[in-house]
Protein backbone atom coordinates (compact mmCIF):
# COMPACT_ATOMS: atom_id res chain seq x y z
CA UNK A 1 0.00 0.00 0.00
CA UNK A 2 1.09 3.45 -0.82
CA UNK A 3 0.67 5.77 1.96
CA UNK A 4 -1.50 9.07 0.71
CA UNK A 5 -3.13 6.91 -2.22
CA UNK A 6 -4.09 3.39 -1.12
CA UNK A 7 -4.51 5.03 2.98
CA UNK A 8 -3.63 8.15 4.60
CA UNK A 9 -0.10 9.37 4.83
CA UNK A 10 1.41 10.57 7.70
CA UNK A 11 3.75 13.26 7.00
CA UNK A 12 6.35 15.66 9.10
CA UNK A 13 7.84 18.74 8.78
CA UNK A 14 10.73 21.41 10.44
CA UNK A 15 10.79 24.81 10.76
CA UNK A 16 14.62 25.35 11.13
CA UNK A 17 14.99 29.08 11.94
CA UNK A 18 18.55 30.27 12.14
CA UNK A 19 20.40 33.25 15.04
CA UNK A 20 19.39 35.62 12.00
CA UNK A 21 15.77 34.49 12.37
CA UNK A 22 15.63 32.65 8.48
CA UNK A 23 14.17 29.22 7.80
CA UNK A 24 15.47 26.94 6.29
CA UNK A 25 13.63 25.86 3.27
CA UNK A 26 14.29 23.15 0.32
CA UNK A 27 13.13 23.51 -3.23
CA UNK A 28 11.82 20.32 -4.61
CA UNK A 29 12.94 19.12 -7.99
CA UNK A 30 10.86 17.76 -10.89
CA UNK A 31 11.32 14.33 -9.42
CA UNK A 32 9.57 14.83 -6.44
CA UNK A 33 6.59 12.96 -5.07
CA UNK A 34 5.07 15.85 -3.64
CA UNK A 35 4.81 19.38 -5.02
CA UNK A 36 7.32 19.13 -7.76
CA UNK A 37 8.97 22.60 -8.41
CA UNK A 38 7.81 24.23 -4.79
CA UNK A 39 10.17 24.94 -1.75
CA UNK A 40 9.38 23.72 1.40
CA UNK A 41 10.46 22.96 4.67
CA UNK A 42 12.55 19.93 5.17
CA UNK A 43 10.70 16.79 6.19
CA UNK A 44 8.81 13.33 4.76
CA UNK A 45 6.85 10.22 5.76
CA UNK A 46 6.75 9.10 9.74
CA UNK A 47 7.74 5.45 9.26
CA UNK A 48 5.20 2.95 10.92
CA UNK A 49 6.27 2.34 14.67
CA UNK A 50 8.12 5.64 14.62
CA UNK A 51 7.23 8.92 16.84
CA UNK A 52 6.58 12.09 14.89
CA UNK A 53 9.33 14.01 16.50
CA UNK A 54 11.26 11.38 15.84
CA UNK A 55 10.68 11.58 11.95
CA UNK A 56 11.03 14.99 12.15
CA UNK A 57 14.93 14.57 13.53
CA UNK A 58 15.78 12.28 10.77
CA UNK A 59 14.19 13.25 7.77
CA UNK A 60 15.72 16.74 8.46
CA UNK A 61 19.20 14.46 8.76
CA UNK A 62 18.34 12.71 5.76
CA UNK A 63 17.47 15.65 4.01
CA UNK A 64 20.10 18.61 4.38
CA UNK A 65 22.91 16.93 7.02
CA UNK A 66 21.70 18.83 10.30
CA UNK A 67 20.85 17.52 13.52
CA UNK A 68 17.90 19.00 15.20
CA UNK A 69 15.87 18.68 18.20
CA UNK A 70 12.00 19.01 18.07
CA UNK A 71 10.64 21.48 20.37
CA UNK A 72 6.65 21.66 19.93
CA UNK A 73 4.04 21.21 17.38
CA UNK A 74 3.27 24.22 15.69
CA UNK A 75 0.62 23.20 13.53
CA UNK A 76 -1.35 19.86 11.56
CA UNK A 77 -2.43 20.39 8.03
CA UNK A 78 -4.68 18.07 6.29
CA UNK A 79 -4.28 17.67 2.40
CA UNK A 80 -6.95 15.73 0.41
CA UNK A 81 -6.57 16.63 -3.20
CA UNK A 82 -6.07 15.31 -6.77
CA UNK A 83 -6.45 11.44 -4.97
CA UNK A 84 -4.08 11.68 -2.41
CA UNK A 85 -4.59 11.89 1.50
CA UNK A 86 -2.17 13.30 3.85
CA UNK A 87 -2.13 14.77 7.49
CA UNK A 88 0.96 16.37 8.13
CA UNK A 89 2.36 17.25 11.55
CA UNK A 90 5.02 20.82 11.43
CA UNK A 91 7.41 20.87 14.51
CA UNK A 92 9.32 23.81 15.44
CA UNK A 93 13.26 22.40 15.71
CA UNK A 94 16.37 23.54 17.36
CA UNK A 95 19.15 23.18 15.17
CA UNK A 96 22.07 21.19 17.04
CA UNK A 97 24.71 20.91 14.45
CA UNK A 98 25.73 21.06 11.17
CA UNK A 99 25.19 23.52 8.18
CA UNK A 100 22.85 22.69 5.90
CA UNK A 101 23.30 20.72 2.70
CA UNK A 102 21.49 19.23 -0.19
CA UNK A 103 21.72 15.43 0.78
CA UNK A 104 18.99 14.12 -1.36
CA UNK A 105 19.84 15.71 -5.02
CA UNK A 106 17.41 13.18 -6.86
CA UNK A 107 14.32 15.12 -4.81
CA UNK A 108 15.86 18.24 -4.56
CA UNK A 109 16.99 21.28 -6.32
CA UNK A 110 18.43 23.48 -3.83
CA UNK A 111 18.71 24.05 0.00
CA UNK A 112 18.73 27.84 1.08
CA UNK A 113 18.05 29.95 4.30
CA UNK A 114 15.51 33.13 3.33
CA UNK A 115 14.17 35.96 5.46
CA UNK A 116 10.33 35.50 6.86
CA UNK A 117 9.60 38.70 5.21
CA UNK A 118 11.49 37.78 2.04
CA UNK A 119 10.28 34.13 0.82
CA UNK A 120 10.45 32.78 -2.41
CA UNK A 121 6.65 33.48 -4.66
CA UNK A 122 6.55 29.37 -5.01
CA UNK A 123 6.50 27.82 -1.13
CA UNK A 124 4.04 25.22 -0.86
CA UNK A 125 1.15 25.70 1.16
CA UNK A 126 1.63 22.94 3.92
CA UNK A 127 5.01 24.89 4.85
CA UNK A 128 3.10 28.23 4.97
CA UNK A 129 1.07 26.99 7.05
CA UNK A 130 3.73 26.20 9.75
CA UNK A 131 5.64 29.57 8.69
CA UNK A 132 2.17 31.25 9.68
CA UNK A 133 1.86 29.27 13.02
CA UNK A 134 5.54 30.40 13.67
CA UNK A 135 4.90 33.44 13.67
CA UNK A 136 1.98 33.77 15.58
CA UNK A 137 3.61 32.32 18.09
CA UNK A 138 6.36 35.22 18.20
CA UNK A 139 3.39 37.36 18.09
CA UNK A 140 2.16 35.74 21.31
CA UNK A 141 5.84 35.85 23.05
CA UNK A 142 6.03 39.55 22.64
Amino acid sequence: MKPGVDCIGVGCGAVVVNAKNEILLVKRSINSGEDPGTWSRPGGKVEFGERIEAAVEREVEEEVGIKVRAMRLLNVTQYIENGKHWISFGYLVEHLVGTPVNKEPDKHDAVGWFALGGLPEDVNEYTLNAIRAYKESLAKRD
